[in-house]
């Protein structure tokens, strides 16, 4: 989750919020409720005043609204939370609308924020899996790192070593002894992009000196540097495929441990009656729940009861294999603190 605080007076005011994973839609189905206020970019139909001749023709078009929500749900046909109630801003102000939330959709939740609320917000953030994305761009003798913000790439420091195009033999090396420690603070996702072959000779020389970032970066060939380089990045979708990976990744490695403790005879449970019984005794860790299973009541209970006893909820796409796997165990399983009765 992604969140950026607006103006908030005696916890009154409106926090922006971006989900990035399943896990994050269903944090939102608890942040927003009956009476709080929306904002969201949707499409409406609009009428073509030009053709007068054919009234019925109409067009959507994208448009900032204000929504009234009444009630919320997960849809029943894809994994979205579905905000119902009237409009009270923007186009066809008192029509009912319904906002179909999905991961990468951003919305302005404007509310009475509890303590409960913002420390779950504070929680959804820590927990991304995303973390923060930079981008480093590179060209001989010239290297410039941003971090990507909800409002678009921020520039963080620039290097330059020689000129761009007589530069010394050394004084590539020394760009790149530069970068190394920089890089080395960065914990999230690393794209290195450019044009030629400097970046993947950046990437071979992090791997020589053993860093880590080499191990976690992705390199993509763009046309341009600089701030060009980043829009080239996320046109051409490296930004969204390596999102993707991400959080496949993490739930192939749930998944994984779920069967490696399951083969021990660890501390796991799964199916709902051991999972419910390991919620009972406080024993459950990370909670994992099949996507499919978020609009089942009697699971919906069990995973809120899990939050309250202070577990992590973790919410597999059925999409793909991990969910897959999970789904022929019960939908659901938990990697324990302790096996209960031990």
């Amino acid at each position: 989750m992604k969140a950026e605080y607006g103006e908030i007076r005696s916890n009154y005011g409106e926090i922006r919020l971006l989900p990035e994973s399943i896990d994050d839609l269903w944090h939102l189905r608890h942040l927003i409720g009956p009476g709080d206020l929306v904002f969201a970019t949707s499409f409406r139909s609009v009428d073509a005043a030009s053709d007068k001749l054919r009234p019925e023709k109409v067009e959507k078009r994208p448009v900032r609204l204000g929504l009234r929500v009444e009630r919320e749900e997960f849809s029943e046909h894809g994994v979205r939370l579905r905000l119902s109630g009237l409009i009270e801003h923007g186009a066809d102000a008192g029509a009912y609308h319904t906002i179909n939330v999905e991961t990468g959709y951003e919305i302005s939740v404007i509310k009475q924020w509890r303590p409960i609320d913002l420390e779950r917000i504070a929680r959804a953030v820590k927990a991304s899996v995303h973390g923060v994305v930079h981008i480093l761009t590179l060209e001989e003798g010239e290297a410039e790192l941003f971090r990507l913000r909800q409002y678009g790439p921020e520039s963080v420091m620039t290097l330059v070593a020689g000129s761009s195009k007589g530069a010394e033999s050394g004084s590539r090396t020394a760009l790149f002894d530069q970068l190394l420690p920089l890089i080395a603070e960065i914990s999230g996702p690393l794209i290195i992009a450019g044009p030629g072959f400097v970046k993947d000779d950046f990437v071979q020389f992090t791997r020589s000196k053993n860093s880590p970032a080499a191990e976690r970066a992705i390199v993509v060939e763009t046309r341009r540097i600089g701030r060009g380089a980043v829009q080239d990045v996320i046109g051409n979708g490296a930004l969204d495929r390596l999102m993707g990976d991400l959080q496949l990744s993490r739930e192939v490695k749930m998944m994984d441990e779920v069967l490696l403790r399951i083969s021990r005879e660890g501390a796991v449970a799964y199916g709902r009656r051991e999972v419910e019984e390991a919620i009972g005794y406080g024993a459950a860790e990370q909670v994992l729940v099949a996507d499919t299973l978020l609009r089942d009541p009697v699971i919906t209970r069990l995973i809120e009861k899990a939050e309250a006893m202070k577990a992590t909820i973790v919410v597999l796409s059925s999409a793909f294999e991990p969910g897959e796997r999970l789904a022929a165990l019960g939908g659901i399983a938990a990697l324990l603190r302790y096996r209960p009765g031990t």
